[in-house]
Formats: C-alpha cells, sequence, structure tokens
C-alpha cells in the first residue's frame, strides 16, 4: 500500500472547515434551543469535526477499511457503555439524608 501525501489546499480547507463549525457551535450556543435539542445540535456538530479529523487528519480516508472498522466499533463500544451508564443513573431514586 502506498502512503498518501495530503495537499496543502486539502489540509487548509478542512481546516477551514473546522474552524467554520467552531464558529457555528459558538452561535448555536448563543441562542437558545429548548433543552433537549440544544445536546443533540452539539454533538452533531462536534461529531462532523471528529469525522473530519479522523479522516484527513489522521489519514482513515486512505486507510486501510480494517482500521475504519476498528474506529467505528470502538466509537460504538464506548457509546454502548456511556448509555448503559446513563440508563443506570439517569432512573434512580433520590437519596435524602436520614437526619
Amino acid at each position: 500500500m502506498t502512503h498518501h501525501i495530503s495537499s496543502a489546499k486539502q489540509l487548509l480547507s478542512v481546516g477551514g472547515a473546522l474552524v467554520i463549525l467552531t464558529v457555528l457551535t459558538v452561535a448555536v450556543a448563543q441562542i437558545h434551543i429548548p433543552s433537549p435539542f440544544n445536546i443533540v445540535v452539539a454533538i452533531a456538530i462536534a461529531a462532523v469535526k471528529a469525522a473530519l479529523v479522523a479522516a484527513f487528519f489522521m489519514n482513515l480516508y486512505w486507510d486501510s477499511k480494517f482500521n475504519l472498522m476498528l474506529l467505528f466499533f470502538g466509537v460504538v463500544f464506548i457509546s454502548l457503555l456511556f448509555g448503559l451508564t446513563l440508563l443506570d443513573t439517569m432512573f434512580r431514586e433520590t437519596i435524602t439524608a436520614p437526619f
């Protein structure tokens, strides 16, 4: 397999997209979106930025698909662990002190 060398134009374009998405994140934080949706929008923007970094700066776009599969299953696994933890902690009863 040959190595891929990214051009400066491509790296600057991806960097510019990351800056624009960061500005979009700050702009969305300034407007008041209803409570469950503000987190969804923030996570969606962060996921796009993470995908850009993984694809172009970590060269997963040109790498073997096995490494992309490892990244995908790692993200699924950590999401599963966080989800199971949230299921446990979100539905507990409030503990009050006995005194």
